[in-house]
């Protein structure tokens, strides 16, 4: 199976070295930055350098393509419009006029829910996104589901915060540790470890999945609790909670992860790691 991964940063490369180590698939990765070039050769058979506006490139690097993973992120100064929507409305195009690809499948965020008053929310609720970068998101997963037909599938993983290996919580927090925050810290958290979105992705890819799929894990915990935990683990000065000031979080939904269990989906890491 030939596969390409556009987008190969943190999401993208773990999922590439993921296939590399355990089955004979023929990745294909893609960067804008060509400094990545010599760490992507060491994951894939082939790098490429395409940035999503160059409609050109990308109806090359998908040429004989089966699956195509879209795993883009926003770069610092880079407008979310120009990174996720633009790319999304040039590679629609590409899709439909490609012969050989039978799935994309695309990373998205579960933040475009927004503000649901701390419910539970599934695939079925509809988003409800408060911030800029929330409606960008929702309006490019709207675009590429365009895309789907009898020939081709189109998945979408929204997924809840991620941490992992580099990018562990105490290192996201330890900043804000001993500091006072506005709000009392009551929203749900729902995060997900690296090692369940590379899963969630092979599932998807295995199972043909079609269609939208909550990716979070099963911890179900608060902002605050979160936050508590991960001081407490590593001996930080707690945060401190000011409910007279507005909470500056623009999403408050508790977000149900059935539906993939349903398609098979086995955490790896139905709790946190702090």
């Amino acid at each position: 199976m030939n596969i390409t991964i556009i987008g190969c940063g943190y999401v993208g490369y773990a999922l590439a070295k993921y296939w590399q180590d355990r089955m004979s698939l023929m990745i294909t990765a893609t960067t804008t930055t060509i400094e990545r070039i010599p760490e992507l050769q060491a994951v894939s058979h082939k790098v490429v350098v395409v940035k999503g506006d160059d409609s050109a490139g990308l109806k090359s690097i998908l040429k004989d393509q089966d699956v195509a993973i879209l795993s883009i992120g926003s770069k610092k100064f880079t407008p979310y419009e120009e990174t996720y929507l633009q790319t999304a409305k040039n590679l629609v195009p590409v899709l439909q006029d490609n012969s050989t690809l039978k799935q994309l499948i695309y990373t998205s965020s579960s933040s475009i829910y927004g503000n649901q008053d701390g419910v539970v929310v599934d695939e079925q609720t509809p988003p409800n996104p408060t911030s800029s970068t929330g409606k960008v998101l929702r309006e490019t997963e709207e675009v590429l589901m365009t895309a789907s037909n009898e020939r081709l599938r189109v998945c979408i993983l929204r997924l809840g915060g991620i941490y992992g290996p580099g990018r562990e919580l105490v290192k996201i927090y330890s900043r804000v540790a001993g500091k006072t925050r506005p709000g009392n810290g009551q929203q749900p958290a729902n995060w997900i470890h690296l090692d369940d979105i590379v899963g969630g992705i092979e599932l998807a890819r295995h199972q043909h999945l079609q269609g939208i799929y909550n990716l979070v894990d099963d911890a179900n915990l608060t902002n605050r609790e979160v936050i508590d935990r991960v001081c407490e683990q590593h001996n930080l000065p707690k945060v401190i909670w000011d409910s007279s000031q507005s909470s500056q979080r623009q999403y408050n939904a508790n977000i149900s992860n059935q539906k993939i269990k349903d398609a098979g989906y086995k955490l790896l890491h139905p709790n946190m790691i702090f």
